[in-house]
């Protein structure tokens, strides 16, 4: 694996990659206030080790990558899917598959939409439809609603990341224990890299998608995959099967009891999916 930090209109943008830079490229885009280190290494490697050339990238505000102060993000949705292209521009990529988790998912159907020549293939993970009205499918789950309703305070390292290790209980699913131990070390590292969280909830300007999408998903070309677990509560599956509805001859694989989240227990099912989608395996 190996590090760049992409530097393009005073924007810095930290990646790491994985894999032969010969093979197929995937660019992995995490969800909001998460850094790619969500994307776990061990997972970039599993992908990588099906012949696939793996990047993971820091969203503004997360990580490593350029930070602004505490409400005053410099950059909205439609930065956010230029970004895509700004990472692919630094590796010398034309085009690559596109993976997107929750935000991130939002980010990428986008970036399909926009530069379709740039997007071989789009696979969302427990994301919405974007420029869709979704008034009518189920809301949020009310524990995880009631969680999200009081704000942690970002500037003290312990109640950031206690409450983050409780998001993540909320939104884990069924199939498997929560490893609070793990989490909680995991979310301390993450932190620390980032020197904090306060940039961090610049982020929920990005859900602030705009018109400029409303009503194109049935223009998107690139083949679309979408994997969301049946017991996912910020975003609940029927999110996922309208997206899959809205766009023509998408696939949709549901993870059974699968929340919002990455789980190691998933990683097989959900890569041999993306392994599918972009092409034969190695």
């Amino acid at each position: 694996m190996s590090m760049r930090v992409v530097r393009s209109d005073d924007v810095e943008i930290a990646t790491q990659a994985f894999g032969d830079p010969g093979h197929p490229p995937v660019l992995l885009i995490m969800g909001g206030m998460a850094s790619m280190l969500w994307w776990p290494e061990a997972f970039c490697q599993h992908l990588a080790a099906h012949g696939r050339f793996v990047i993971r990238y820091d969203q503004r505000d997360t990580g490593l990558s350029t930070k602004y102060p505490p409400g005053q993000p410099g950059y909205a949705f439609d930065d956010a899917v230029n970004d895509v292209f700004r990472v692919l521009d630094g590796y010398g990529i034309s085009a690559a598959h596109i993976v997107g988790f929750s935000l991130g998912g939002m980010v990428g159907q986008a970036a399909a939409l926009k530069r379709p020549e740039r997007v071989l293939s789009l696979t969302t993970m427990s994301s919405t439809p974007v420029g869709v009205d979704t008034s009518h499918l189920p809301p949020s789950g009310e524990a995880w609603m009631e969680h999200m309703s009081v704000e942690a305070d970002w500037s003290d390292r312990a109640d950031a990341v206690s409450y983050l290790v409780e998001d993540a209980r909320l939104t884990a699913g069924t199939a498997h224990p929560f490893n609070e131990a793990g989490t909680r070390a995991f979310i301390e590292r993450d932190f620390d890299r980032a020197g904090g969280y306060l940039s961090a909830t610049n982020h929920s300007v990005l859900f602030n998608v705009g018109e400029t999408w409303k009503g194109r998903l049935r223009e998107m070309k690139p083949p679309l995959l979408v994997i969301h677990g049946t017991a996912d509560p910020v975003f609940p599956f029927e999110h996922g099967a309208t997206l899959a509805a809205e766009v023509n001859g998408a696939k949709l694989v549901q993870i059974e009891s699968g929340g919002h989240e990455l789980h190691p227990g998933h990683w097989d099912r959900i890569v041999a999916a993306i392994v599918e989608h972009t092409g034969d395996p190695a």
